[in-house]
């Protein structure tokens, strides 16, 4: 039973079909590229995870088998080494995961193994989700219709027992892998933030459908409140399933309970990402629409883009977002439309130099709706905000922060007594950045207002 980004033991359709089989199972994880390439704060997270699932499986009388390398040649060696006669797994939607899972498969049935993948991380699989001409959604909105009234299955119970072999393979020791190496001392600062395995995700959904869900559909706008499930960071790493999750907001929804629907048009957001890259795979490199292609973004590391990293461009809603990351490993999704707004249009920076660094910096990277949101908030992507709807980071935090609760949560610079999550974005960061709470705070590297007059300016020049 192989392991990848499904690190849970509930609602599992392969590993319920393994135990099901009546022979013993050997869960498995492999350090493959999938994973030494993953960015310093996923990388980090998925070997918390992992961790966290080994633990699980102890309580079963199970364990985690760590093997490092090619995954075709770890799998062959431990079918050797056991006499397994089959390889389960769940499927990634990602064309260099599919890629590599094609192959496997292709050359464990070649060696008379059975190989099997099974559903788990989408509710809807992206081939059987077809226009009414059999085509793809290329619009969110025709997309939910098209999903919201289908049968979503029943989540699976936990196996009651996991069979174990005889004689266990040797395993590698995950501390070895140094997952955590490129984190520094930015690990010690996000660690309390995590809420990790399955249990902590199923607290989480438990207490937002309780409390949360029925003030869900202005909450969620609102990052100075808590009003939003906090799911990305156990869905990205499939601690918990979305059936477990459409279930839940589907009992909420008959309850009455308002923000219900909006939750689950959330959940149908995250498929329609993987809907996308699953037909247009391009889009987690290339500009979604074409036309933008000769569009002269800057793709330079230059002041302005160093400032906006450092959390230092001189617009609150901008930075405090920034920082919110490196202290929490997340971003309020209102932030993240205004940070990446602020980059693609106000600093006219390609999106690629925003997504590249979501996905070092965020503990919920996942590859489809990070490519999706950088391209939505650029102008470039699927049903994507119009190239004239510059986001306002003034205006907008005026209108999401009127009592700047999230400001000065986040920003240290300029207040006497500062919020001590404000003074662990200082104990996160590289210390190269040499920033210290005592700083003066600074003039917008590039206003507003005048952003959104060179970026239209910028636009207008190219036909758009």
């Amino acid at each position: 039973m192989w392991f990848r980004r499904d690190l849970r033991l509930s609602d599992h359709a392969a590993l319920n079909a393994a135990c099901a089989s009546g022979r013993a199972v050997i869960p498995v994880v492999i350090g493959d590229a999938s994973v030494t390439d993953l960015g310093a704060a996923p990388k980090w997270r998925w070997g918390l995870g992992v961790e966290h699932l080994n633990q699980s499986l102890n309580a079963k009388g199970s364990r985690l088998i760590y093997r490092s390398g090619d995954a075709l040649h770890v799998l062959r060696a431990l079918i050797q080494e056991t006499g397994a006669g089959a390889v389960y797994w769940s499927r990634l939607y990602d064309p260099a995961a599919v890629a590599r899972d094609k192959a496997i498969k292709s050359a464990l049935k070649q060696d008379g193994i059975e190989a099997r993948s099974f559903g788990g991380h989408l509710m809807f699989e992206p081939w059987t989700v077809e226009t009414k001409t059999g085509g793809y959604y290329k619009v969110y909105t025709p997309f939910w219709n098209a999903v919201k009234t289908r049968d979503v299955d029943t989540p699976l119970p936990t196996p009651s027992t996991i069979a174990k072999p005889d004689t266990w393979p040797n395993s590698e020791a995950l501390a070895d892998w140094n997952l955590g190496a490129d984190m520094r001392r930015g690990a010690a600062v996000v660690r309390p933030h995590v809420r990790l395995g399955e249990g902590a995700a199923q607290d989480r959904l438990g207490l937002f459908i309780a409390e949360k869900v029925a003030t869900y559909v202005d909450g969620r706008n609102l990052p100075g409140a808590d009003g939003t499930s906090n799911l990305s960071e156990n869905l990205a790493l499939g601690e918990i399933s979305p059936h477990q999750c459409w279930h839940a907001g589907q009992r909420a929804r008959h309850e009455g309970k308002p923000g219900a629907e909006t939750f689950l048009k959330e959940l149908v957001w995250r498929e329609f990402a993987y809907h996308l890259m699953h037909h247009t795979p391009h889009i987690l490199d290339q500009n979604w629409k074409p036309d933008w292609d000769g569009f002269p973004w800057n793709t330079a590391e230059t002041n302005e883009v160093i400032a906006w990293k450092q959390g230092r461009t001189g617009l609150a809603f901008v930075d405090a977002s920034m920082r919110e990351m490196y202290v929490t490993g997340r971003m309020h999704n209102r932030g993240r439309m205004i940070v990446a707004s602020y980059l693609t249009k106000h600093l006219l920076t390609h999106w690629h130099i925003g997504q590249k660094w979501f996905e070092d910096c965020l503990i919920d990277w996942d590859p489809a709706a990070n490519a999706m949101g950088w391209q939505w908030s650029a102008g470039s992507g699927p049903d994507a905000t119009p190239y004239f709807r510059v986001f306002n980071p003034a205006t907008q935090l005026d209108k999401f922060d009127k009592n700047r609760d999230y400001a000065t949560r986040w920003i240290a610079e300029g207040y006497s007594a500062p919020h001590q999550d404000a003074l662990s974005f200082f104990d996160a960061i590289p210390r190269s950045w040499a920033l210290r709470a005592t700083d003066s705070y600074p003039n917008p590297i590039v206003p507003a207002d005048e952003g959104r007059t060179r970026a239209l300016g910028a636009y207008e020049n190219r036909g758009f």
